[in-house]
């Protein structure tokens, strides 16, 4: 039980990072689209968490090599990836 919720607290951790780069006006919509995507993905209880994690991943993963992104945005996104990345590890375990 310690494991899930543990798990929900690093969510929402990701949540709020993300949250971050969707209140980002200069962050170009496509990619504040996409970031919303994966935040709801992440936190849609209805499939499991690695899977969740998983396509949050691929998701962020594809925008992060947008040429119109700010290099704060990417810096940002690609701490989301590793966090997400830290979770998915601690579910194998």
């Amino acid at each position: 039980m310690a494991k899930k919720s543990t798990a929900d607290a690093d969510i929402g951790n990701v949540a709020v990072l993300m949250d971050s780069v969707l209140d980002d006006t200069s962050v170009p919509r496509n990619i504040r689209k996409a970031v919303e995507e994966a935040k709801h993905k992440i936190l849609d209880k209805n499939e499991s968490l690695d899977v969740r994690v998983t396509t949050s991943i691929y998701k962020l993963d594809d925008i992060s090599n947008d040429v119109n992104m700010p290099s704060h945005a990417r810096t940002e996104i690609w701490q989301i990836i590793s966090e997400l990345e830290t979770i998915r590890e601690k579910e194998k375990k």
